[in-house]
């Protein structure tokens, strides 16, 4: 029996073994070492994309329904090769996610436009948050230059855009200025087979 648990004995109550001591590593002829703090998780190391890895991406980007076989048939590996390679891509943050592209119009959304805003400095994380919550902001980039943000939104019509632009992000105590550009019409770029 050791000192802790006999200072435990005869007052009814058990002290745990390992209550209060520090464990520390040591190797008999050695110095010992104090204990190491915790280390956080690390980020699984980069990995980089060869060809096959981006022509997956650009038939994907063609076609974000394509099923798994067909992508393998037409890169030429096998389907469980490409299967493996597409949850590499998606766990390493490369595919973030499959999505539909739209065309705004038709889906009711007649007005679009690209809104420049200059923000207070070091307050971006504040505006992004903000900006996130709005309705019809399809895009939100900080960038350098004349402005600070670049928004590419889409609106009923030019009554919700204005209300948009001069109600809402205006608002934003963080947000000097904005300025509004019209997208008359808009072509997305599929990546070429």
């Amino acid at each position: 029996m050791d000192a802790e648990q006999m200072a435990g004995r005869g007052t009814g109550r058990s002290v745990p073994p390992d209550r209060g001591r520090t464990t520390v590593n040591h190797t008999p002829g050695q110095p010992p070492q104090p204990p190491q703090p915790p280390q956080p998780p690390q980020q699984p190391a980069e990995r980089g994309l060869d060809r096959v890895d981006r022509a997956i991406l650009r038939l994907l980007q063609q076609d974000g329904r394509a099923s798994v076989r067909s992508v393998a048939e037409r890169v030429h590996v096998s389907r469980a090769n490409a299967y493996a390679r597409i949850a590499r891509m998606m766990e390493d943050g490369v595919i973030r996610g499959f999505t539909a592209r739209v065309d705004h119009e038709r889906a009711g959304q007649t007005a679009s436009a690209y809104v420049t805003l200059k923000i207070v400095q070091n307050s971006w994380r504040t505006v992004r948050e903000r900006l996130l919550e709005l309705p019809g902001v399809a895009h939100i980039a900080l960038v350098g230059g004349e402005f600070d943000v670049l928004l590419l939104v889409h609106t009923a019509d030019n009554r919700v855009l204005r209300d948009l632009v001069l109600g809402s992000i205006q608002s934003i105590p963080e947000v000097l200025s904005t300025q509004t550009l019209l997208v008359f019409e808009e072509t997305d770029r599929v990546p070429p087979t």
